[in-house]
């Protein structure tokens, strides 16, 4: 009985007594030194503020068109009998240069009938003056000087319709050279051909469209802005001759080669698109094919899809930050002198989607972090990494500079 009774219980006294050993020890250990736990601080990226001296940059985009384009149809109807070598798409002519010729026999002849008729009527004019003045001569002699004659006697309705005969005559002679004029296709400005649409030996009728042409001495270009971009922009008023002093820079490509050419906002359009809400812009570029003697690098071809970008009112004394900058509740994120966090409301004065202006809350100097926080809370602790290169598009137009920004303002 003992014997079975120590095989039982010997188990349970060995984990007794390595239990009580275990508790022993724990008891006895030496405890490890205390630390100081150190609060954690968020890494950061920041930039610095500055002062702005420059410009608002208002941009757009839109197609170049001719001021000046033209559908050349014949006035006169005839065979074509010469058709210029520049008569052709992309062709240039100059003013007063004849591009292609009508028939003109008919109107020559006309224009001799006409004349002749001409002779007649002034011939038959001479004749009635001289009948009238015979017919005073003999009244004169026949009545003396106290009887007046009758307009009867004196001819003078004679001399009147031959009169108008001869008016209507020199009209016919006008009209006749006019036709024949018109028999050579001319127009009124240096140029380019856009499209020809008759040939040599065609019969052409009046009003037939020979060519569709455009002049070369100036470009336009609509630019579309909604209404939140006109208030920072200089605009000439409607009706005013005066161009806006706003210049603008226009980039694009062609033949895939980037240009750039500067032009002018020389009018608004007056209305409201009713299906955009777009307010448009008329802006001018002058020679942009450098045919007429500007330096054009890239001739600016009508058609050509541009960006603008307008210099618009003085924004001295603003601050320009990424738009990521800008944080809920118009407010900023600062680092202090010592590193912690602030939270600044801020006045927008302007907001686009890759930028944001704001007032002078904001000093020169101030850290504005660029990190996103999720939970952010004042005074947090942080550990500041400052960018060593400035933020390429973190800048303004200097005055009377244009600059090629990247992003879409």
């Amino acid at each position: 009985m003992p014997k079975r009774f120590i095989m039982i219980t010997a188990p349970f006294a060995l984990i007794a007594l390595a239990v009580l050993v275990v508790v022993v020890l724990a008891m006895n250990r030496p405890q490890p030194p205390e630390r100081e736990v150190a609060p954690s601080a968020m890494v950061v990226d920041v930039i610095e503020a500055q002062a702005s001296q420059g410009f608002f940059e208002i941009q757009a985009q839109g197609t170049v068109r001719p001021r000046t384009r033209t559908s050349v149809a014949a006035e006169v109807s005839g065979r074509i009998v010469k058709v210029a070598d520049n008569l052709v798409a992309g062709g240039f002519f100059r003013a007063g240069e004849v591009l292609a010729e009508i028939d003109p026999s008919d109107y020559e002849a006309a224009l001799l009938q006409a004349e002749a008729d001409l002779a007649s009527a002034r011939a038959r004019l001479a004749d009635e003056k001289a009948r009238s003045e015979q017919a005073a001569r003999d009244w004169q002699r026949m009545h003396g000087e106290d009887r007046e004659p009758g307009e009867l006697v004196l001819r003078l309705p004679q001399v009147a319709g031959a009169e108008a005969s001869v008016q209507a005559a020199e009209a016919a002679v006008m009209r006749a050279q006019r036709n024949l004029e018109r028999t050579r296709i001319q127009l009124p400005y240096d140029g380019l051909i856009q499209s020809r649409e008759v040939d040599l030996g065609q019969f052409v009728s009046t009003g037939t469209v020979l060519a569709v042409a455009f002049a070369v001495d100036r470009a336009e270009i609509r630019l579309p802005l909604p209404d939140q971009d006109l208030a920072f922009v200089e605009l000439p008023s409607p009706g005013a001759d005066r161009p806006s002093p706003s210049p603008v820079t226009l980039i694009g490509s062609v033949a895939g080669r980037l240009g750039q050419w500067q032009g002018q906002v020389v009018r608004t359009e007056g209305v409201v698109d009713e299906a955009t809400r777009m307010t448009y812009l008329v802006v001018e570029v002058g020679d942009p094919y450098g045919l007429l003697g500007a330096s054009r690098q890239v001739p600016l071809k009508i058609g050509t899809f541009v960006q603008a970008r307008i210099q618009g009112r003085d924004a001295s004394g603003l601050m320009e930050l990424p738009r990521a900058a800008l944080r809920e509740d118009d407010t900023v994120y600062l680092a202090n002198r010592e590193d912690r966090l602030e939270i600044l409301p801020v006045t927008v004065i302007r907001s686009t989607a890759q930028r944001v202006y704001v007032s002078n809350e904001l000093e020169p100097g101030d850290r504005i972090i660029t990190t996103a926080l999720q939970a952010p809370v004042p005074g947090m602790r942080l550990r500041v990494r400052e960018s060593t290169t400035p933020d390429p598009q973190l800048r303004l137009l200097p005055a009377g500079e244009m600059v090629a920004n990247p992003d879409n303002r």
